[in-house]
């Protein structure tokens, strides 16, 4: 968790430039009449979930991913019957897109988090993505091919993503080798969405946002956003087979002429967007370049300021270095709210950062008992406890840190370092193993298995020294 924002490093993107030749050998799959079953897509969408784990930038802040999952989870109760359980992610990345794939995975990235006006505008994006699955676009291509490989099609649809992703920088360019490599041009076709596609996404993700109780405005809204930021445009870095998004400007004219033709009711819906609001402070104060990002609060009228924009202004200012200036932003947004988990808590990390160990601790435990589910509370103050080797609170709070985020490479190494200083060997072994797993170092993962291996004596630890190679072993499939 090396910041909130930044959980699994993005590691090189060679990795994934033989995954599609070497899957393609092993695990042609022949479908029945050339049918992918529910099964195939959950193992599919769970491949491409691996893949992209490994090489983008995840968001593991609980507040964020929380309130995004949360909204996702509305979005799902316009959908039912759903045929999958939707898992979402946040991904740091500037562009403003989203994707859904096959499985129900859905991936948000910040940028189209802070781009967004209304909690409205970003449901109406998830709403579309999630038609692309429920209606089975990507598979129905799929299947046309009739014979195929789920981890190498899953590989496909991580280098669309990487390739949307990396702009015209080195991800970018391993994802388009990606795409084109392994008959990857005829693929990326095959999974290129039709105008026919986005107009059904458009209508069944119009229908479950609107049963899902937001303003259907919300969804021409953000391809508004879109079409003024051309981010799918051949113009921009992306390529124009990586466009899936076509004839956004009449699909707009297509939702508005549908939405005008609804109870006015509807388009009475107010969002609250007071959560948005904080999480995009956090996002822009953390991920928009730091000059950017002062440059908005100095624009804005202090008289205006929440204790959030206090908050937001002392993390960019540390990102600068102006410390005191930092820390004086700090001071005005505890006077302001001493009490909001989320203010308390920012002050805490800042105060950790800047060594200030009798501040922070008691800033963190405060966030930590306000919301207990708070991942990046527990983990710095999991750290401040190691630091004073309290050992038990430390392995405590960092445990509950893992469960809230368990592919987190960085909890895995703090907690397998807590474990051994504090005695317990097969314990902070088996982490470290799983911190080199998620940091893809399978090398170093397997030393530090035989050695868990070895200091394994009870049932339970001898179980999870099999569940730990199977781990190994997935990740070792997908790196092929």
């Amino acid at each position: 968790m090396r910041s909130p924002f930044a959980i699994f490093p993005a590691l090189l993107a060679a990795v994934l430039l033989v995954l599609v030749p070497a899957a393609t050998a092993r695990a042609d799959l022949d479908l029945f009449g050339g049918k992918m079953t529910l099964r195939d897509e959950n193992k599919m969408g769970h491949d491409f979930d691996q893949i992209i784990r490994a090489q983008q930038n995840m968001v593991g802040d609980t507040y964020v991913t929380d309130y995004v999952a949360t909204v996702v989870a509305r979005v799902v109760t316009g959908k039912r019957p759903m045929p999958f359980h939707v898992k979402s992610a946040v991904i740091a990345n500037p562009l403003i897109n989203a994707f859904a794939i096959p499985g129900g995975y859905i991936y948000i990235f910040t940028g189209l988090i802070q781009s967004v006006d209304t909690e409205s505008q970003l449901a109406g994006v998830i709403a579309h993505e999630l038609a692309h699955v429920s209606q089975r676009h990507v598979v129905s291509r799929i299947e046309k091919q009739k014979k195929i490989s789920l981890l190498s099609t899953a590989g496909m649809l991580a280098g669309l993503l990487l390739g949307v992703a990396g702009g015209s920088g080195n991800a970018g360019q391993a994802g388009q080798a990606l795409v084109l490599g392994s008959q990857g041009a005829a693929t990326a076709a095959m999974l290129h969405y039709s105008q026919e596609d986005e107009r059904e996404a458009d209508h069944v993700g119009l229908n479950s946002l609107v049963k899902a109780g937001y303003n259907p405005e919300g969804m021409p809204g953000t391809f508004e956003i879109m079409l003024k930021n051309k981010w799918y445009d051949n113009s921009s870095s992306m390529p124009s087979y990586l466009s899936t998004h076509p004839g956004t400007e009449e699909r707009i004219t297509y939702l508005n002429d549908r939405i005008a033709r609804m109870p006015k009711a509807f388009l009475e819906r107010k969002d609250d967007n007071a959560k948005l609001r904080r999480v995009q402070v956090l996002i822009r104060a953390r991920m928009s370049p730091a000059n950017t990002a002062l440059a908005y609060w100095d624009d804005k009228k202090t008289s205006e300021y929440t204790p959030m924009d206090y908050v937001g202004r002392g993390i960019t200012l540390e990102r600068l270095k102006r410390m005191d200036e930092a820390q004086a932003a700090f001071e005005k947004a505890l006077s302001l709210a001493k009490d909001d988990p989320l203010v308390v808590r920012e002050a805490g990390i800042f105060y950790f950062k800047t060594g200030q160990a009798d501040r922070a601790v008691g800033l963190l435990q405060k966030a930590a008992i306000m919301d207990p589910d708070d991942a990046m509370a527990l983990f710095y103050l999991s750290r401040l406890q190691a630091e004073a080797k309290q050992f038990a609170e430390a392995a405590k709070n960092m445990r509950k840190v893992n469960e809230l985020v368990p592919e987190d490479w960085e909890v895995h190494h703090h907690l397998g370092m807590i474990l051994g200083e504090s005695g317990d060997a097969f314990g902070g072994n088996l982490h470290l193993a799983y911190a080199s797993v998620y940091s893809m170092r399978l090398g170093k993962a397997r030393e530090y298995l035989q050695r868990a291996r070895d200091l394994a004596q009870t049932q339970e630890q001898k179980d999870r020294i099999k569940e730990l190679e199977e781990t190994i072993k997935a990740r070792a499939e997908i790196g092929k």
